[in-house]
């Protein structure tokens, strides 16, 4: 008995020695956003206080409202994150989650998180980056270079339409944009789940951000962990500012993208071939 209860209070001690340790390490981690400097361990406050409910108190993304979110909320553990100034398959900077964070996610139920503080945000960061070992073994990846976006012409335009014809957009996002391609419907993320591609006629915002260079960045970096892939080595740099003239032609919104478009559609309509699969109709 006596044997007994000695094992009990080593294995209980152990185990509280461990859970200090731990805890003593990811505390430690720390964000560097321009002249902030993000704490883990204030993060942790701030986690429980307004993330825990959808990420859940582990950081993969199964907290108690996770069951009635859809797409369902970022599991932390796995260190894939869509939205990266950096290339496809590498960690993103400090400031690309504090971005992330301060805009939120259009179409999903990620909110702006423009109440908090920067410091508060830099502090989150900090605390995110304790769910995942690579953290500790990875450096973020080295962030990309975006050329500056050409002067917007029909001619640009003309030739992102071709791309998105090329490089088989229209699979998942369709002719039009409205994200009803043939491959919609049976697309899914990294955890198997059913994912929708963007609708470009819904608004001026995207996944990432609501600017050109934030759209370009997207075709140059992919989505981790979701279908979108990065086309980094499939066209060249200056080709992806032609991709996002034309998708800025998509939107319901009076940009000067589709003010040229339908300009030079008034008398050329006729002469373009229908986006999609052979035999297709415009």
């Amino acid at each position: 008995m006596r044997l007994h209860a000695r094992l009990v209070a080593f294995v209980s001690g152990l185990g509280v020695l461990l859970s200090t340790v731990g805890a003593t390490g990811g505390s430690t981690q720390e964000s560097h956003i321009g002249s902030l400097t993000g704490h883990a361990a204030a993060g942790k406050k701030l986690y429980r206080r307004y993330c825990i409910g959808c990420h859940g108190p582990d950081g993969d993304g199964a907290g108690e409202n996770a069951q009635w979110i859809d797409p369902k909320p970022r599991d932390f553990t796995l260190a894939v994150f869509k939205c990266r100034s950096t290339p496809t398959g590498t960690l993103p900077t400090d400031e690309d989650l504090f971005n992330a964070m301060t805009r939120g996610f259009v179409t999903t139920n990620m909110p702006q998180w423009l109440p908090l503080t920067g410091q508060n945000r830099a502090d989150l960061v900090a605390y995110i980056k304790t769910f995942s070992p690579k953290w500790k073994t990875l450096k973020p990846g080295a962030p990309i270079t975006v050329p500056p976006e050409p002067a917007l012409t029909i001619e640009s335009v003309l030739r992102g339409r071709q791309l998105y014809q090329k490089m088989e957009c229209w699979k998942c996002h369709g002719p039009r944009g409205h994200a009803d391609g043939p491959s919609a419907a049976t697309l899914t993320d990294n955890k198997d789940l059913p994912i929708r591609p963007y609708d470009f006629s819904t608004g001026s915002r995207f996944m990432c951000g609501a600017t050109n260079r934030d759209l370009y960045k997207i075709f140059m970096t992919g989505l981790d962990g979701t279908p979108m892939p990065s086309f980094a080595d499939d066209i060249k740099p200056a080709d992806g500012w032609d991709l996002v003239h034309f998708l800025r032609t998509m939107q319901p919104l009076k940009t000067p993208e589709l003010a040229i478009w339908n300009a030079w559609l008034a008398s050329h309509a006729a002469e373009l071939k229908p986006i999609g699969p052979p035999g297709s109709a415009q």
